[in-house]
Parts: structure tokens; C-alpha cells; sequence
């Protein structure tokens, strides 16, 4: 039986480096929500035709970082207030559950681990992108530390949609501060065996709750956000 196979032509590969391109920087947050994406000016800049664009935005679409607009165009996806506080909720449990996970099946290469990441920390100082990426070293250790590939593929996917929702996470010494102190104390619990110490840690950790959202809304530019679709929908 003859086997198939897909031939990736030039045009694909330059939709794939488009698509790569664009969502790093939606999910790096320098495309911020509601960014304009012309298919003209996308072409210029990446030195393509307009259909490799429109191929990228497309997929971009499908994982909802891109709204296209019938007769109006693309912009990067806004999500609503209810919908940003409803992924942060569902993240702060499942890195409960994670840090759970990881405290009962603490080994020495989570400690490790652990050890490194907060090592990291501490040598940021006040350095908002190295804390930023001593943070990222902290929370994938405990994704791998709970040896759960489905929770962590399923945390990781999340975080990657609210990114641009967090630009402005660290931009002061006191959130650097207190973050680096909620690690000491999450670390702390892991490594100590204690599930339910690690849970409570982590939930005090993320901006979840009345108080937490609140204060991580105060952060956030109100124009990123777009009107809740399902009360749209609803009525």
C-alpha cells in the first residue's frame, strides 16, 4: 500500500513562520489585545504575499489569539473580564492540585530543581525580565515535578492564552518581592511532603478570589478587553 505524505512547499513554510512569528509576540504581549493585523502591512514586513498572511492568521484564529472580521479585518483576540477571570480561577486550581501532586511524589531532581529556580530568583534582584524567566523556571519545575503530563500540558496551554494579559506582572520590586517570598513557601511545602501546606500556598500565590482579581485588574488596561461573548450571545 502506497503511503502518503504532506510536502511542505514554500508557501507553507512561510504561513508557519508567520504563524510562529505572530504568536510569539501575542504571547509575549508586544501585539497587544485589539492590535490592528492588516494583511498589507503584515506582507511588507515579513516579505511574503498576502495568502501566506491570511493562512497564519487563520490558525491564529483557530486558538483564539486572532479575531477576523468579516469586511473589517484581523485584530489579536480580546477576552472579556469574565472570561479572563474565569482562566485564572481554572490556572490557580490546577497549579494547586499540581503543587499537591508534586509534594507527594517529591524527589532530589524536584528539589533540585526547586533549589535552582529560587537561586534564580534571588539573583534577579529587581530585574523584571529575569525574574519574569526565573519565575517561568519555578513553575515549570513544579509542572514537571508533579508528573502529570496532562495537567501540566493543560496549565501550560492556558498560561500561554493569558500571557498577554500579564505584561505588566513584575514591573515593581514589590510584586518581584512578593513573588520570589510565595516561592520560599510553595518550595518550602513541596519539599517538606506537606500536600495541603502546598496547596494553600499556591492558591495565596496566584491572583484568584475577590481581593487577588481585583488587584490584577487594577493592572490591566481596560481597552484589552472585549465584551463577554456569552451574555452577547445570550441576549
Amino acid at each position: 500500500m502506497q503511503q502518503t505524505s504532506v510536502i511542505s512547499t514554500p508557501r507553507v513554510r512561510r504561513a508557519v513562520d508567520v504563524y510562529v512569528a505572530l504568536q510569539a509576540e501575542i504571547e509575549s504581549g508586544q501585539l497587544t489585545p485589539g492590535t490592528v493585523l492588516d494583511e498589507r502591512t503584515l506582507a511588507s514586513r515579513f516579505g511574503v504575499s498576502r495568502t501566506p498572511i491570511r493562512e497564519a492568521l487563520q490558525q491564529l484564529a483557530a486558538r483564539d489569539m486572532v479575531q477576523i472580521e468579516p469586511h473589517v479585518g484581523a485584530h489579536v483576540a480580546r477576552l472579556s473580564v469574565g472570561e479572563v477571570r474565569a482562566m485564572l480561577e481554572y490556572i490557580s486550581e490546577m497549579e494547586a492540585l499540581c503543587a499537591k501532586l508534586a509534594a507527594r511524589r517529591v524527589d532530589p531532581v524536584l528539589r533540585r530543581a526547586l533549589q535552582t529556580a529560587l537561586e534564580q530568583g534571588r539573583q534577579a534582584g529587581e530585574n523584571a525580565e529575569d525574574y519574569r524567566l526565573a519565575n517561568t523556571s519555578f513553575h515549570d519545575a513544579i509542572y514537571v515535578g508533579c508528573h502529570s503530563i496532562f495537567l501540566a500540558a493543560q496549565i501550560r496551554t492556558t498560561r500561554r492564552l493569558l500571557q498577554r494579559y500579564r505584561v505588566n506582572d513584575f514591573h515593581s520590586p514589590r510584586q518581584i518581592i512578593k513573588s520570589q517570598e510565595d516561592h520560599v513557601l510553595i518550595a518550602q511545602a513541596i519539599m517538606a511532603g506537606d500536600e495541603l501546606g502546598a496547596v494553600e500556598a499556591m492558591l495565596q500565590h496566584l491572583p484568584s478570589g475577590t481581593t487577588g482579581f481585583s488587584e490584577y485588574l487594577a493592572k490591566v488596561p481596560m481597552h484589552f478587553f472585549g465584551a463577554d461573548r456569552l451574555s452577547v450571545t445570550q441576549h
